[in-house]
Order: structure tokens, then C-alpha cells, then sequence
């Protein structure tokens, strides 16, 4: 609270002069780092009127009046044309163009829902928010089920979350951020996606293999950034309504204010529930948990850019409640009991993050930024007659500088970070009290030929109370041996200290028991983990009979050092114990995206992983893992009207190869998962720009896994199984919604 009397306080001293020349800067992204575009071109449509921007970016042309349109152009980067309503300070941000002919601009090219950087050393894709359309990405883990990048797969038989996975393996070995401050980590790994809503992401940046040295040493097989829709530039009111025959109800209402010409604020506003009780399988369990989220979020943002001055502060308030297990439980009265099994999984969270940056007015290329951020997630839930709960309080802060070595050829980012976290969780008769502290510094290194060479090599010094101290190195290299074929080459080392019960809880929906083979480690007895990740990318730019596509073949390697190894395959136990042997994740993807024409786009991916882990009963490949899968998309979207109407379709279809099953009562030693197919399809109606209603169908072939829990007539008993989940299990499912927007 303090902090947002200090915004207003300050918000009093501010006001807006009118000036006769329009003024802006023209500006673009470079990872992380903001630069002036030198020499863009911007100039009112169908006039003569124009000028170009200087050595910061900036230019100044004469204000023509409102409703007036301004073209921003830049060799290599995407046109833009928008409407200037009245006499304010323009910033734009172009976006890197994606086609092969990079010396010329295309004013009418349609903007692409996925992107793949032709700059950036790191192997880098953009997803922006027309993709979340696609299908009913209701909050963050289910926004990647068009994106061929993500696996996603239902994560057990009671609770219907996704968990998504890359490079084979699963999310605690990603960096999952929010504007690059960490934010699914420690207790919110299981769940943490879910508590995003999708109307709220402006745009997700996915980064394979280990990320820069910047975010930290936790990144192992890659990053996934959200960046949240920003109160200066989104629409200021927002509202989106959504239903499906799973009993999911779904409402946000979003709204923005520009207060003035430097201070703007939103306030977000998400709620959804699911009431109906549905057991189409007859097992007498839910096929979806009964469920509840109140999530709420406040917003500011400063922008001075003739100073240089830029800041936001956020704070969030959620509460999410889940009910699972067999159909009739009531928790009130259940709880504790042995005739009937049931769940409640009850999440209160708070988050308040603080950000501040200063690029220096007249040296661009000079910057620092200050990042903190703040979150309390108390979590308390029950499985049958097994207690867990976790409170997590984590606390952030990071700060960095940027500049250059002689010329902007050769950059340098520099900072320092730190976080605190504090865990209270109590798992049966475990009880764990345990506080952790890291304090680093890096260092990280750019060169760039603007041609056809750039580098980014970094190095991490940081020193934790249960790690150790310990260096992390981290390299990218970009290289065209042609303009349209890019080499991509990455090699560097992550660490982690494993959340074992946290990141696990999918096992909690079963009567195994617990076992720690404790091996004299700092976290539950067992050491921090650590991998070595390898890559290679090659991309190669083409023109089909004039059209534009590209062709991607990625292939990683991930080699654990230490590891925590998750052990059910014998039944009735799960054991947690340190690795001895090998544990590797190889993955390897071609990917194919093609546009026929304006109006259709194609999008093929396979992928092959060989994930394998020294387990006490051999080198096994990872249970639920498939080999094999497929993955293709087709778009279609008419040509807007004059009142900007528009029909858009989509087709999605996931292939699932066989999946290695645990040995259990109902699969015996050696059970494979047989192999399968999903279709997913989605139609919206575009009535104007600001109004849309659409429908969908996911699972449209209504495969589903038969008989998801083992040991059903019998919960309480050893047997009890709901986490070997290899399909979906509530079958084909029916949504529509509603978009509006002012």
C-alpha cells in the first residue's frame, strides 16, 4: 500500500503540455535490452508530410489532427500503421520481420501469430496474444496446445491440470517467468500455471535450452517469459465471457485508464468456477475437479521517455479452491473419513512486484534496471486420508546494467541479484521448516555483426546456503552461412534445488508410501540438482511458388550430473533418492511452417526424445514419456470487411506415440500405453474489431483413457492409483465464448 501512495503522490506533480509538432520514438526489443531505430521512416498516410528518426530513435512532424493515420517503417522490421486520436507522445516498438527478404518492407504482410527471432543468439519463439485465440486457453497451461514447441499433458485422474513439458522434460526444469522476475517456482509448480488467466497475456517468449545468465541458474531446459498486458497501450475496457460442457464457467473484466500522458493504470479482474458433478466413465470419481478462482490484479506504469524513466508496480490477490475425488464428497463433512475419498486443495496467494528502468537520454545504449518482487502462496489440501500443506513466502530483487565496449557492436549486461525464500510444509508425519538464501553476480557478453555473426556468452557467480557456491556459464552463437539458413549453437549449466512433495503432487492421489533415501544433502536429505544442456538449431528461410515458409530441425541434449530421482515403479511406494548412473533427455524437432496464401497457414512438427534415468531397478526410459510425437496446425481467417468482420478457423492435431507404463495391478511389468490422436478445432465470428463471439471442440475423436484410477472400489486400500494418466479422461468437450472490447 505504500508503494502505490508514493505513485499518486508523485502522479499529483504531472501534467500534459499541448504542443503543435507530434513527437514519439521509434524503438525495438533485442532480448532483453531496449534500442533506437536509426533512420525509420514515419510519415501521415497519403500525405507528403514525414520525417525519420535520429541516433535516440526520436523525430518530431507536424501535428496533423486526430483520426489521422501514421506509418512507422524500418528495413527489416514489420510496418506499422496506427491511428493517432490526439496530440500525445508516440513510442513505438517494431518487431523483427520473419520473411527471407529482409531488404524490403511489405505494408500489407499479416502478422504472424508465432515468430521465430532471425536476430537473437538464443533460440527464441514469440507467441503473441492472436495466437492464445486459438483455443480455449483458459489460463497459462493451456495456452500452448497450438504451439509445437510445448507438450502438454494432463497431469493425473483427479485434478485435470495440464503439465506442460520441453525438451522431455517436465516444468520444474524450465525458468517460468512473469516480465522476467521467476514466478511458477517452489510451491506453485504444480498448479502455478492455472493461476494466469489468458485474457491477461499480452505475448509469451519461449526460449529453448538454458537461457541467459541474467535470469538466474535455475534455467536447465529452457525459459518460458509471460509478459501481462501493460495499461499504456492495452484497449481500455475488455471483457470476455466463457462456458463448456465440462460445467466451466469463465468471466474477466479488464480496464484501463491513461491518467495522463506518463501515468496509466489497469485493473484485471478474472473469475471461474465449475459446479456440475460429471463421472462419465461411471467409477464414481470425477472426471473434472469442482472447482473456484477469485483472481485480482492492479496494475501501474509510468513512461517518461524524453527522460528516460519507465517503471510498473503490480499487485495480485488470488484464491483457488479444488474438489476432487468421488462423486458425493463433501468436505465438511468427509474429511478425515474412511467411507468415502475425497480431495480439497485450497490456494491463497499474494504477489507485488516492483520494476524501475532508465535508459540515459542521450547515450541510448546505456540503461539500468531494478526488478523486486514479492509473493506469499499458502497452500492447504488433503487426499483421502493424506495431509499436505506448504506456505511459501519468496522474496526477489535484481539489478542491472547495460552499455557497450567501444561500439554497439560489442554490449555487456552486468548486475547483481538476490532471493529469499522461506518454506513451512507438512507432508504426514514429515514436517520440513527451511530457508533459503542465494546472493550472485553476473556478467554477460554480446557481440553482434549486424551481418551475419552474433555471440552472447555469460558467466554466473552465486552462493546459496544449501548449493554452495558455484559458476554458471552459459554461451549462444548465431551464425548465416546464407542470409536465409541460421545456425543456432548453445551450450551451458543449470542447478536447482528439487521441491520433491511440491513438484509432486500428482503422487499425493495414491496410497504409496513415502520413502527419502537420504544421502547427507541440505534439502530433505538429498542433494540440489544439476545438468549440462547442449543445442543446435538450423532454420532455413524459403519461398514457396512466392510464399514465404521456413523449415526448423532443433536437436538438445540434457545430461544430469546430480539429480533427484522421482522412483514409483514398484508398487505401493515412491521413493525420492540421488542419482547413480547416467540421466539424459535427448530431443530432437523438425518443424515446418508454410502459408499458402494470405488466408490459410500450415504448421507440422515431429519430435522424437529418448529420456532415460538410472532407476534402483535400471536405465529406464521415463514413465508417460511417449518417444514419438506429431503435432499439426491449419489456420484460416477471411479477409477483414470495411466494418473489420472476419471468420477465423482452426485445426489442431496431436499425435501421442506408446508411453512406458509403471508395473502396477492393472499394468504388468513392461506395459506400454498404446498410441493415440487428438483433434482440436476452434471457429470465431469477428462481428468489428471490438466484438466476437467463438466456439470450439476440443478432443473431437472423444479418445479417452477408460479406466484412469486403479484400485477405485477400493480407495483407501495399497492399491489405490489415480497418476498413471497417459490420455484424456472426461473425452470431447464443447466450449463457446464471447469477446468485447472498447
Amino acid at each position: 500500500m505504500k508503494i502505490f501512495k508514493i505513485l499518486l503522490v508523485v502522479l499529483c506533480g504531472y501534467h500534459l503540455n499541448a504542443q503543435e509538432n507530434l513527437e514519439g520514438r521509434v524503438l525495438a526489443k533485442e532480448g532483453n535490452e531496449t534500442i533506437p531505430l536509426i533512420g525509420a521512416s514515419i510519415f501521415w498516410m497519403n500525405t507528403t508530410t514525414g520525417t525519420v528518426s535520429d541516433k535516440e530513435g526520436k523525430f518530431s512532424l507536424p501535428y496533423l489532427g486526430p483520426k489521422e493515420q501514421l506509418i512507422i517503417s524500418y528495413i527489416g522490421f514489420k510496418s506499422d500503421t496506427l491511428t493517432v486520436k490526439d496530440n500525445r507522445l508516440v513510442i513505438r516498438f517494431l518487431e523483427e520481420s520473419t520473411v527471407g527478404e529482409l531488404d524490403e518492407v511489405t505494408l500489407t504482410q499479416r502478422r504472424k501469430a508465432i515468430q521465430k527471432s532471425y536476430l537473437e543468439a538464443q533460440n527464441i519463439i514469440n507467441v503473441n496474444s492472436a495466437e492464445l485465440l486459438k483455443a480455449a486457453c483458459c489460463n497459462l497451461s493451456e495456452s500452448f496446445e497450438t504451439n509445437p514447441s510445448i507438450d502438454v499433458n494432463f497431469s493425473d485422474a483427479l485434478t485435470g491440470t495440464k503439465q506442460i513439458r520441453m525438451l522431455g522434460l517436465t516444468s520444474p526444469y524450465l525458468l517460468i517467468s512473469e516480465e522476467n522476475i521467476p514466478m511458477v517456482r517452489g510451491a506453485s509448480q504444480a498448479y502455478g500455471l492455472s493461476f494466469t488467466p489468458g485474457t491477461w497475456i499480452e505475448s509469451i517468449q519461449i526460449t529453448k535450452g538454458t537461457g541467459s545468465v541474467v535470469n538466474g541458474f535455475e534455467s536447465i531446459a529452457g525459459q518460458i517469459n509471460t509478459e501481462i498486458k501493460k495499461p499504456f497501450s492495452d484497449v481500455p475496457l475488455f471483457f470476455n465471457f466463457f462456458t463448456s460442457a465440462n460445467g466451466r464457467q469463465e468471466a474477466n473484466l479488464q480496464g484501463n485508464w491513461k491518467i495522463n500522458n506518463k501515468w496509466s493504470s489497469g485493473l484485471f479482474v478474472h473469475g471461474n468456477q465449475r459446479t456440475q458433478e460429471m463421472d462419465g466413465n461411471g467409477d464414481a470419481f470425477l472426471d473434472v475437479p469442482l472447482a473456484k478462482q477469485y483472481n485480482i490484479l492492479n496494475r501501474w506504469q509510468y513512461t517518461d521517455a524524453e527522460k528516460g524513466w519507465v517503471g510498473f508496480a503490480s499487485i495480485r490477490l488470488m484464491e483457488d479452491d479444488k474438489q476432487v475425488g468421488a462423486v458425493g464428497f463433501k468436505p465438511d463433512q468427509d474429511r478425515g473419513k474412511t467411507s468415502i475419498w475425497g480431495s480439497e486443495i485450497t490456494t491463497n496467494r499474494l504477489d507485488a512486484s516492483l520494476k524501475i528502468g532508465y535508459v540515459f537520454p542521450e547515450l541510448s545504449y546505456r540503461s539500468f534496471g531494478f526488478q523486486s518482487a514479492f509473493s506469499h502462496h499458502n497452500q492447504d489440501a488433503f487426499y483421502g486420508s493424506r495431509g499436505y500443506a506448504i506456505d511459501h513466502q519468496s522474496f526477489y530483487a535484481n539489478l542491472l546494467y547495460n552499455s557497450i565496449i567501444g561500439n554497439t557492436k560489442n554490449k555487456f549486461k552486468a548486475g547483481i541479484n538476490f532471493s529469499y525464500d522461506r518454506y513451512l510444509e507438512t507432508v504426514d508425519a514429515f514436517y520440513f521448516n527451511r530457508g533459503d538464501r542465494s546472493l550472485g553476480g553476473f556478467f554477460e557478453y554480446s557481440y553482434d555483426s549486424l551481418e551475419n555473426f552474433s555471440l552472447v556468452t555469460g558467466l554466473r557467480i552465486d552462493t546459496h546456503n544449501r548449493l554452495g557456491t558455484f559458476i554458471t556459464p552459459r554461451v549462444h552463437l548465431r551464425y548465416l552461412p546464407e542470409e536465409n539458413t541460421i545456425v543456432r549453437l548453445s551450450l551451458g549449466s543449470g542447478r536447482k534445488a528439487a521441491n520433491i512433495f511440491a513438484e509432486n503432487q500428482t503422487l499425493f492421489g495414491t496410497n504409496r508410501q513415502i520413502n527419502i533415501l537420504e544421502s547427507g544433502g541440505s534439502i530433505y536429505g538429498l542433494n540440489p540438482e544439476k545438468a549440462w544442456n547442449y543445442g543446435l538449431s538450423v532454420r532455413q528461410i524459403f519461398n514457396l511458388f512466392g510464399r514465404g515458409g521456413d523449415l526448423t530441425a532443433d536437436y538438445y541434449i540434457t545430461n544430469f550430473v546430480d539429480q533427484v530421482v522421482v522412483d514409483w515403479e514398484q508398487e505401493g511406494q515412491i521413493a525420492f533418492y540421488n542419482l547413480e548412473g547416467q540421466s539424459r533427455a535427448n530431443s530432437f524437432q523438425l518443424s515446418l511452417d508454410y502459408a499458402p496464401s494470405d488466408a490459410l497457414s500450415l504448421r507440422f512438427a515431429y519430435k522424437n526424445y529418448d529420456v532415460k534415468t538410472t532407476y534402483n531397478s535400471g536405465f529406464l526410459q521415463r514413465p508417460l514419456q511417449a518417444q514419438h510425437r506429431f503435432f499439426a496446425n491449419l489456420g484460416w481467417e477471411s479477409e477483414r470487411t470495411s466494418k473489420q468482420a472476419q471468420w477465423r478457423w482452426d485445426l489442431t492435431y496431436h499425435a501421442l506415440g506408446k508411453q512406458r507404463l509403471v508395473s502396477t495391478q492393472r499394468d504388468p511389468a513392461g506395459s506400454y500405453a498404446p498410441a493415440y490422436g487428438l483433434w482440436n478445432s476452434q471457429l470465431t465470428r469477428a462481428f468489428s474489431a471490438t466484438f466476437e463471439l467463438y466456439a470450439g471442440i476440443e478432443n473431437l475423436g472423444d479418445y479417452k483413457q477408460l479406466n484412469p484410477i486403479i484400485g477405485a472400489e477400493d480407495p483407501f486400500g495399497a492399491t489405490f492409483d489415480t497418476a498413471q494418466v497417459y490420455a484424456p479422461i472426461f473425452g470431447r468437450m464443447l466450449y463457446a465464448g464471447v469477446r468485447w472490447n472498447l
